[in-house]
């Protein structure tokens, strides 16, 4: 079906099928027509390649994905969706729904099952209140995927793709360097859904690495990134001894024997300085 970004068409749409959106959902449909044929281009969608879609709404970034890739499996929680889906990607034989909760099911044997012999991107427009969760989940399970490519809200793009050693850089920048190379794509304007949300977005991609950016024992390496950013104001001898809950002396041995300075903050350290407190942790364990 074209048109998928028109309104008119998208609210006939809606009107027979008596689909109204969700906000516990955070469901705001893409109508700008330049947005989902540029995001399906950066995100790897093309011959010889599946794309596992987080949440299809009504089909319009599914359809541009299905128009480049082999195959496109699309994974929606709202079973309301699912009549609408099936009228407005009628003519998309290479897309399969999967009516489940992408936190709950099991993502890897998902890909198994369905791409065989395909690589595979990851391409989403992501509910706003549940990003994080979302790409840390598919982070964490290290799924055979060349790349993550989503559009979230932009103050969250920023955090992500934040750069160790600068002020927006927190707990999720480094877990998300962690496990791939993040870069911003390009920005889209709050006019570009209906409804219109409250704020703008931002398409990313993460380039997701065959092993991790840092040489550390993962439990480690997380538990000093959320203890040193649990609080941002106090310098990082402070917060790993109260998120590490061990005495301030030993806090400051662990930041000594990484060789960082004991009035730094989590902000201004690199990876390597994550990965050298989580060496030092592991050796006070």
């Amino acid at each position: 079906m074209s048109q998928l970004s028109n309104i008119g068409v998208i609210r006939d749409i809606m009107a027979r099928h008596g689909f109204s959106f969700s906000k516990a959902l955070g469901q705001n449909f893409l109508i700008n027509p330049t947005v989902c044929p540029r995001m399906a281009e950066l995100g790897g969608a093309a011959a010889g390649v599946g794309v596992l879609e987080i949440g299809a709404g009504v089909g319009v970034l599914t359809a541009e994905l299905a128009a480049r890739a082999d195959k496109v499996v699309c994974v929606e929680v709202d079973g309301r969706l699912l009549p609408v889906l099936a009228e407005t990607l009628a003519d998309y034989p290479n897309v399969e729904i999967v009516h489940a909760d992408v936190m709950k099911i099991d993502l890897a044997a998902l890909l198994r099952e369905k791409f065989s012999g395909l690589e595979v991107v990851v391409c989403a427009n992501l509910p706003y209140y549940i990003t994080s969760p979302i790409l840390m989940s598919l982070l964490e399970q290290q799924l055979a995927v060349r790349s993550i490519t989503v559009m979230v809200q932009r103050e969250a793009a920023q955090r992500i793709c934040a750069s160790p050693g600068t002020r927006e850089v927190g707990a999720i920048s480094i877990a998300v360097r962690y496990y791939s190379e993040p870069r911003v794509l390009f920005q889209v304007s709050r006019g570009s859904f209906l409804p219109a949300p409250e704020v703008d977005s931002t398409v990313i991609r993460l380039d997701v690495r065959q092993t991790p950016s840092v040489n550390a024992d993962a439990h480690a390496f997380f538990q000093v990134v959320r203890a040193a950013f649990s609080q941002r104001r106090k310098t990082v001898v402070n917060s790993l001894a109260s998120g590490l809950g061990i005495p301030k002396a030993q806090a400051a041995a662990l930041c000594e024997g990484a060789g960082i300075f004991a009035g730094a903050r989590a902000e201004q350290l690199s990876m390597a300085q994550f990965g050298a407190l989580a060496a030092c942790l592991q050796q006070l364990q």
